[in-house]
């Protein structure tokens, strides 16, 4: 049994600000038991323009929200996957990476977003994620303590076959920020369905409300069991939801319905 929390915010333009959130909110996942937690995508920062990320963006290994986000694990004595922050690719863009924290402050993996958002909803919602962000080109999963956890971001989520290369993963994280639209229709769904074809717990930390950028996401940060039951939900607004995760029965689950045996493809 492990205790994880998910945690959502409704991120702006200034970094400071949504740490302090963050750090709460991080603070209050621990004393409530929380032994691993997760942050969303853009945690520490929603500008109010795309290409404002290009002025935060840090190097790799080295800057102030990496060492946030080391300082916060130490603190809380967390395993803390840090949602995603820009880090600076060669060709001008950044990355949007998820680098994950163990308790002693060490980054032990980092995943770069690899399926990008370029997209034309109904209503005229536009984004072209692409112009601004460099996509990953590698599936990381990174062991712990309570088993092997596989990383992706946001709209990675849409994509079942970057969650098969994680066969056999107890934990899937999808830190994100989808817009209310799509998470209306979609979200709970898919969170789902990657849950029950993968046999694992997804924990899924969202961005909830309304940004200064005038964007709208949709919240409902949750954590699914392997069975695809909602353990935990939040709604829309900035807060923790702390879950306990029975591997035991995981494992019992995939002794019954041995799916990964029957696979033909």
């Amino acid at each position: 049994m492990v205790k994880a929390a998910v945690v959502q915010l409704c991120s702006g333009p200034e970094v400071d600000v949504n740490l302090a959130m963050a750090q709460k909110l991080l603070g209050e996942a621990a004393e409530r038991g929380a032994q691993l937690a997760l942050l969303p995508e853009n945690f520490a920062f929603m500008g109010r323009h795309e290409s404002d990320k290009l002025a935060i963006a840090e190097e790799a290994g080295s800057g102030p929200i990496q060492e946030w986000l080391a300082t916060q694990a130490r603190q809380h004595g967390l395993w803390l996957f840090g949602g995603s922050i820009p880090l600076r690719s060669p060709d001008g863009r950044v990355f949007a990476s998820l680098l994950v924290m163990d308790p002693h402050g060490h980054c032990r993996a980092r995943y770069d977003k690899m399926h990008l958002f370029d997209v034309d909803l109904p209503g005229g919602e536009q984004y072209r994620e692409s112009r601004t962000i460099a996509p990953g080109g590698q599936v990381v999963a990174v062991p712990t303590p309570w088993g092997v956890v596989g990383l992706s971001i946001c709209y990675d989520l849409r994509f079942p076959e970057l969650f098969r290369a994680y066969a056999g993963a107890e934990f899937l994280v999808v830190p994100s920020a989808f817009t209310a639209q799509t998470g209306a229709a979609h979200w709970y769904a898919l969170l789902r369905a990657r849950a029950i074809e993968n046999q694992a717990f997804v924990l899924a930390a969202d961005q909830g409300g309304r940004h200064a950028n005038g964007r709208e996401t949709f919240g409902g940060s949750t954590i699914v069991d392997s069975w695809g039951q909602v353990l935990v939900h939040l709604d829309q607004h900035p807060g923790v939801a702390v879950a306990e995760c029975d591997l035991d029965g995981q494992q019992a689950q995939r002794r019954s319905l041995p799916v990964w045996q029957h696979r033909r493809l």
